[in-house]
């Protein structure tokens, strides 16, 4: 990730942000509907928008939110909560693990920050900038998202009470469909598929034993990361 915001003159950083924002407006239209969701939830467990609002600030993680907001209306204890938060988001070390050659040296409150922003749609985009990946990119496509996250649950949990069922207006659709299309951006042929069809084995037999859990969205990450670190170990 190239400092661009002290080696490059301001023009080009409003240039890489403002072409990170752009380059995460469809991932937004898909992100909106899903968080209007998320809100709408949160609001029939009890929770008021504020309460909403501050979870989306501080969490930024639609998972896990989900997990916490299910945990929330069956009065599980708070350290189940936190727990289960911990446990979805464990997928994001090897997320950073994946960005960590382009930070080394990099200034570590720029860092904090910019992997506060990381969610499963910024990292995806962030991979596939390649060597052309700088800051001002990232936080054009992660403060984008973040606006619009926040402002659809906090939405959502203020039009809670006039939705009787916001899963039948097919919003619940949306999450499957953003990472549908982020799965697309990365396949690269054949040799894709080990580490998908790892992954997708691994959570849906986890799934399958443990339903209800969030175990299944570890075990594909770490399926999925294992086969693809084998696969490149081998073809060094």
């Amino acid at each position: 990730m190239t400092h661009s915001s002290s080696s490059s003159p301001p023009a080009t950083v409003r240039r890489e942000f403002a072409l990170g924002a752009v380059h995460a407006l469809p991932i937004v239209a898909g992100a909106v509907p899903f968080g209007f969701l998320l809100g709408s939830l949160a609001a029939k467990a009890g929770l008021s928008p504020l309460e909403m609002g501050l979870m989306s600030a501080l969490v930024f993680a639609g998972s896990s939110q989900f997990v916490a907001v299910e945990l929330w209306s069956r009065d599980a204890a708070g350290f189940a909560v936190v727990g289960s938060i911990l446990l979805v988001n464990l997928r994001h070390l090897l997320m950073g693990a994946t960005l960590a050659p382009r930070l080394e040296g990099k200034p570590p409150l720029r860092v904090g920050a910019a992997l506060f922003l990381m969610a499963d749609e910024v990292w995806a985009l962030a991979l596939r900038r390649g060597e052309a990946l700088t800051f001002a990119y990232w936080f054009g496509v992660g403060l984008t998202l973040y606006v619009a996250w926040l402002a659809s649950t906090v939405a959502g949990a203020l039009a809670g009470a006039l939705i009787a069922d916001p899963a039948a207006w097919g919003l619940d659709f949306t999450f499957i469909a953003v990472f549908l299309c982020l799965l697309a951006g990365f396949w690269t042929g054949a040799e894709s598929l080990p580490p998908w069809l790892a992954s997708a084995v691994a959570a849906l037999g986890v799934h399958a034993l443990m339903p209800g859990g969030p175990w299944h969205i570890l075990a594909g990450a770490v399926a999925g990361g294992a086969v693809a670190a084998w696969r490149g170990r081998v073809a060094s």
